[in-house]
């Protein structure tokens, strides 16, 4: 599981590990020791939000994990109906708070948009306040990196217009299925790190036969696959799962899918999120 060890250099010098821990759909009085199992096993890279309403377990796990804090990565998100400077303020005080921890790695503006408007209106003012909010906390010390999730190239040039501080990243839903090539190349093109979530597209994938038979050709999982996968697009991985069993599977990717596999993955279309599909991020928006 060497996977867990390797990381990427953040556009700031800050390193980042490869493959993460999401914790979206982890109730709060188990995120603790979801976060403790995962780090037992060599994680050292958790994802959270303020959207998830897990962050005070998450914080607690990673505060009785054992391992130093230091060498632990740990992200969360401003929610995405904040497009307010001083609101943005509060709420990355907020979330200290509530992870009891003294800094937090990575603080993403959770969308462009608030969920109830994904992809609608005209936020743009909005989210160059939270953006002088972040900054002002990476500024100060109480975040190591910062970023944005779901931000399409429109509203990564209007942060890039306004701010100070280019996004270290953006994270993005990629998986075999759905991989935004011309985002990715942006993004890279502007020193972007992104992160894939749903890396195993909320489990759709699994009714996927091709995906099927390819997983069964290298002798690995259709999870271990796609997480591969997002992995030799250049993306930080954040499968999600309070499974153990499942982290450590997760992990197990050490081998190399061939160039004309990664072809035919990257042109692959399967956007069907089944009864996630009433989830702004699974809706085809």
């Amino acid at each position: 599981m060497s996977i867990l060890t390797e990381t990427y250099t953040l556009s700031n010098g800050v390193e980042i590990p490869k493959l993460g821990l999401g914790t979206w759909f982890i109730a709060d009085d188990k995120a603790a020791e979801a976060v403790r199992d995962a780090v037992e096993i060599g994680y050292r890279n958790i994802d959270t939000a303020q959207a998830y309403g897990n962050e005070r377990g998450v914080g607690e796990g990673v505060r009785t994990s054992g391992i130093p804090r230091e060498d632990l990565f740990v992200s969360t998100k401003l929610a995405a109906e904040i497009k307010d400077y001083h609101q943005a303020v509060a709420a990355i005080d907020g979330s200290l708070e509530k992870l009891g921890l003294e800094y937090v790695d990575l603080m993403l503006i959770h969308s462009p948009q608030p969920w109830n408007d994904f992809r609608g209106g005209d936020y743009a003012e909005g989210n160059r306040q939270a953006w002088r909010a972040l900054e002002d906390a990476h500024n100060a010390g109480k975040l190591r990196a910062i970023g944005v999730s779901n931000f399409e190239q429109q509203d990564l040039e209007n942060i890039l217009s306004g701010g100070t501080v280019t996004p270290h990243v953006n994270q993005l839903l990629v998986h075999a299925g759905n991989t935004p090539t011309d985002l990715l190349a942006y993004c890279d093109s502007r020193n972007i790190r992104v992160e894939a979530y749903s890396p195993i597209a909320h489990g759709e994938i699994f009714k996927n036969a091709d995906v099927a038979a390819m997983a069964e050709k290298y002798g690995v999982s259709v999870p271990q696959l796609c997480i591969r996968y997002t992995l030799q697009l250049g993306t930080v991985s954040l499968p999600k799962t309070a499974n153990p069993e499942h982290m450590r599977a997760n992990a197990q990717v050490d081998f190399v899918i061939s160039d004309e596999d990664m072809t035919a993955l990257r042109n692959l279309h399967a956007r069907d999120y089944g009864d996630a599909s009433v989830f702004p991020v699974y809706s085809g928006k």
